[in-house]
């Protein structure tokens, strides 16, 4: 249930232009609860609570083995609840476990792969459906409360946690925001909140009691409905800043090391805190916690992890795909609804999606990595098993303990996997996947006598490495279409005031079993006409199928220019776990004059702006810097003051009105990113209306910019798209300089 807002080929009745689809997002009403059968017999399904810390080790916890730091709270949940001795995030460092986390898809078909420090795709898309999304067409109420980790930096676009089926959103959206405890503000949904007492770099307020608050304060305003709750506090992760370490002062550690130890005694103190609100308000047989990590220990910021034996009896450290770098602990808790015990089944964080779902009685997508954990957690028939487990590393990052497991092969693509308890990992020397397997450097170890991966067996057993080997293979995808899930809505860019537009809206069943009773209706501004065009019901969506609905939408004449409107489509369906709606949501503008005189397109309003990083940078100052200017554009040293900067993927639209006569432009990788790194390259494009006009060829540092000369005579609509030329997003910072159109 993804949602975008991407122009595509083709024309609209109005203006022959391209359409956009978006599918659903939080953006939306939040879903009504709709009470099942289940309910109507006296039970609800449970709340979820699921707590995630940031860089703790597998040995950091009291049940875990950790002797020096003091986790008194989550002992007790491990001892009440059921502890897995064999948990994994899918990933040693952040980004991509957390988007594993969200959607299932281990790193071999996961949307984020590596962090995006390390040249990786940094951002969820429209694509990927996230267990808020599944909850939430329950008639869950879903929070994600503190750090969110993936960019861009703004609202409105794909990768936010609206976009992702959570109404309710405090904290950090981006992944080196959150390295921050006393940041200047914080986000909540779609606004920046300031925290005026840590302006200019004061430490007064310390953001963790923030979410702590926040998310205490959540737990209570939806205590009578059914609740979802990500709660992603930043602790342990490095700089080691807390405002009290007393607990540990009579220790001879450093200040460092001191300071870790009381995060991890915060973590544990939080989710006290929050099961003590369980239980306040009677909640404890209702809900089900969960409490992991994103991936194993730290060594940052002079942080050492074997004075703490971080990683317990685990070799490696955050960034290896040994044990200690992905092993976590993952402790289920929730009196009546959780067995007590432990689990040695091998459970990625993977399964979280699919679990979540059999348990709310939700339709999930058939498309994913993960398996249901449900059975184990309520104390039934043992879940089903992986057939094997994967990992893929694609980091720059580098220290010193993490670079020593590695043997010095700590920034070399890595890949590793887990079969029954038959472990392989193979580095390869250059920074290409598709090296030939001989050049590769392959290990192999059993966990089942040597968990800490200290004999390497590969030359005693090649042909089980071989075995592995070829999972790893098959483990990966360049690319990992989706099936469609949930609502779709396709509705055009501009919506010319009284002239009528078509808005079609598709609900698909990617689930794995038939619903039924299906419906789409589509809801419009205050005062626009809707009239349905085709039938928008259906009895019956099979397996795989899908019901499409379309109307013809008329905003009325008087409305507003340059302004953006928003239209909802709303899938709804029983399904055999209960009713769900799936909202899509999608904006239509309403075009601002057409341009009078000639004119940089910096100077003038654009229709939409989609940017895969940051705002768009607009140089309109003309070398003034006035308030909002980004920084002056230039290529090869030379400075051009008017301009568009921009980060792959990108998509800017202005409204010509057909009164143009030229284009012209100067677009290439601009220096702010040559200077960063090499590897940026990127292809230009530029539409008029629904006609490609121009495609460059690869733009790179080393090519310099491209010159850009375009009849447009009649383009209502110029779009200036810059694409990713391969597949390295985070370098690709492009300009469009002196972008100028002729009117005269």
């Amino acid at each position: 249930m993804p949602s975008r807002r991407t122009f595509l080929a083709g024309s609209t009745a109005a203006l022959g232009l391209a359409t956009v689809t978006t599918t659903g997002s939080a953006l939306a009403a939040p879903p009504e609860t709709v009470p099942d059968a289940a309910e109507a017999a006296g039970t609800r399904p449970p709340n979820f609570v699921i707590v995630l810390a940031d860089d703790l080790g597998y040995g950091e916890l009291g049940a875990y083995g950790q002797k020096l730091i003091t986790t008194s709270r989550l002992d007790r949940l491990a001892a009440e609840g059921l502890r897995f001795t064999d948990a994994y995030s899918t990933a040693a460092v952040c980004a991509p476990s957390r988007c594993s986390l969200l959607t299932g898809l281990h790193t071999g078909h996961s949307t984020v792969r590596a962090n995006p420090s390390s040249g990786g795709q940094g951002s969820l898309t429209a694509d990927d459906t996230t267990f808020a999304e599944v909850l939430r067409a329950r008639g869950y109420r879903t929070a994600v409360i503190g750090k969110w980790g993936f960019g861009p930096e703004a609202t409105g676009q794909d990768s936010h946690p609206s976009a992702r089926g959570f109404e309710e959103f405090y904290g950090y959206i981006d992944h080196s925001h959150a390295h921050q405890y006393y940041p200047a503000y914080l986000w909540h949904n779609d606004v920046k909140e300031p925290i005026p007492a840590n302006a200019g770099g004061v430490k007064a307020v310390y953001a963790p009691d923030l979410l702590e608050q926040r998310a205490l304060e959540y737990i209570g305003d939806h205590a009578s409905e059914p609740f979802l709750l990500l709660l992603t506090p930043n602790v342990p992760h490095a700089p080691s800043d807390i405002p009290d370490s007393s607990a540990y002062a009579d220790r001879a550690w450093t200040a460092a090391n001191k300071g870790h130890a009381a995060q991890v005694g915060s973590f544990d103190s939080l989710v006290g805190k929050v099961v003590d609100r369980l239980r306040e308000l009677g909640l404890e047989q209702d809900t089900i916690v969960l409490v992991t990590s994103d991936n194993g220990p730290h060594e940052e910021g002079g942080v050492n992890p074997d004075l703490f034996d971080a990683n317990g009896p685990l070799r490696g450290y955050k960034r290896n795909l040994y044990e200690g770098g992905v092993r976590v602990p993952l402790i289920a808790w929730g009196p009546g609804r959780v067995r007590q015990g432990t689990s040695d089944r091998p459970t990625p964080l993977t399964d979280v999606l699919p679990t979540l779902a059999e348990l709310a009685g939700a339709p999930s997508p058939t498309d994913v990595d993960g398996l249901s954990a449900a059975s184990l957690l309520v104390g039934g028939a043992d879940a089903a098993r992986h057939g094997h487990l994967y990992w893929f590393r694609d980091e720059r990052g580098v220290t010193s303990r993490a670079n020593a497991q590695d043997g010095g092969r700590a920034t070399w693509l890595a890949e590793a996997v887990r079969r029954d308890n038959w472990k392989a990992l193979r580095f390869a020397p250059e920074r290409d996947r598709t090296l030939p397997d001989e050049q590769w450097q392959v290990e192999l170890y059993d966990l089942a006598t040597d968990p800490g991966e200290t004999g390497n067996l590969v030359d005693r057993h090649p042909a089980r490495a071989a075995e592995l080997v070829a999972l790893m293979r098959s483990s990966w995808k360049d690319a990992y279409p989706r099936i469609p899930f949930g609502a779709r809505v396709t509705l055009p860019g501009l919506a010319v005031p009284g002239q009528a537009f078509t808005v079609t809206a598709t609900l698909h069943n990617g689930s794995s079993r038939p619903w039924t009773a299906a419906a789409l209706a589509l809801r419009a501004p205050g005062g626009w006409s809707v009239t349905p065009t085709s039938p928008t019901t259906a009895d019956q969506l099979a397996v795989g199928g899908r019901l499409t609905a379309s109307w013809q939408v008329t905003p009325p004449s008087t409305t507003s220019p340059a302004a953006r409107w928003t239209l909802t489509a709303e899938g709804s369906a029983l399904t055999p776990g209960g009713p769900v709606r799936y909202p899509a949501t999608g904006t239509v503008t309403t075009p601002p004059p057409a341009p009078i005189r000639d004119a940089y397109l910096s100077d003038l309003t654009w229709i939409s702006a989609t940017n895969g990083w940051g705002p768009v940078e607009r140089d309109a100052s003309n070398g003034k810097n006035a308030a909002g200017d980004g920084p002056l554009i230039s290529f090869g040293g030379t400075a051009y003051p008017k301009g568009l900067g921009v980060h792959a993927p990108s998509d800017i639209a202005f409204h010509l009105g057909g009164a143009a006569l030229r284009f012209t432009s100067l677009v290439g990788i601009d220096d702010f990113s040559a200077r960063q790194s090499g590897l940026g390259a990127t292809r230009a494009k530029v539409y008029g209306d629904d006609r490609l006009l121009l495609t460059t060829s690869t733009l790179t540092a080393a090519t310099g910019p491209v010159q850009v000369d375009l009849d447009v005579r009649g383009v209502r609509v110029l779009r200036l798209v810059v694409e990713d030329a391969n597949n390295r997003t985070s370098f690709d910072h492009t300009s469009w300089a002196l972008a100028h159109v002729t009117v005269e």
